[in-house]
């Protein structure tokens, strides 16, 4: 079949098939362009895993915290890389993809804030509004941030609509 196939794009067509590229396979085993496809009886389309990877790699150099820079010069270069990768990806099929990706952005931004407020967590937690009770046992936590940017102290401090606030787009825009 892919040899049928390619004799009639180079002979027909006079174009150059990638052989390593190539290959003939289910729709579901294969990706093209960044996307594969689901397997269920009405195929859909999704964000391949490599892709991924690579998303959450960028984002990650891009939030890096020994960059020392502010959360909001950090969202701003941020913002730039995820219009971009929305644009091409956003059209995928399965949105509780991106809702997962801007759930996990939003931890690891919460997280460098956890980081960048190593003195004086509990007067930043309260000055943004956490109860005071909740406020003392979160910032005495000796959680690690990671943990800390899932705590509710954390969800009430720096909300959707602070990021939101600083421009940071999202990825997932459904209800």
């Amino acid at each position: 079949m892919k040899r049928s196939i390619t004799g009639f794009i180079t002979r027909r067509l006079k174009l150059k098939v990638n052989e390593q590229k190539s290959a003939v396979a289910r729709p579901v085993e294969r990706k093209f362009l960044g996307f594969s496809f689901t397997g269920a009886r009405e195929p859909k389309r999704r964000i391949a895993a490599k892709v991924l990877l690579r998303f959450k790699q960028r984002v990650r150099e891009l939030t890096d915290r020994t960059r020392g820079i502010s959360i909001e010069q950090m969202t701003r270069e941020l913002s730039s890389y995820l219009r971009g990768w929305k644009g091409y990806f956003g059209f995928c099929e399965t949105p509780s993809v991106l809702e997962s990706l801007d759930q996990w952005l939003r931890r690891r931004l919460r997280s460098m804030v956890w980081r960048q407020w190593k003195r004086g967590r509990y007067a930043q937690l309260r000055r943004l509004g956490v109860p005071r009770a909740l406020a003392t046992t979160t910032a005495a936590s000796s959680h690690s941030c990671w943990r800390m940017a899932n705590s509710p102290a954390m969800s009430l401090a720096l909300p959707i609509a602070h990021f939101d606030a600083l421009g940071l787009p999202r990825l997932f825009t459904g209800s």
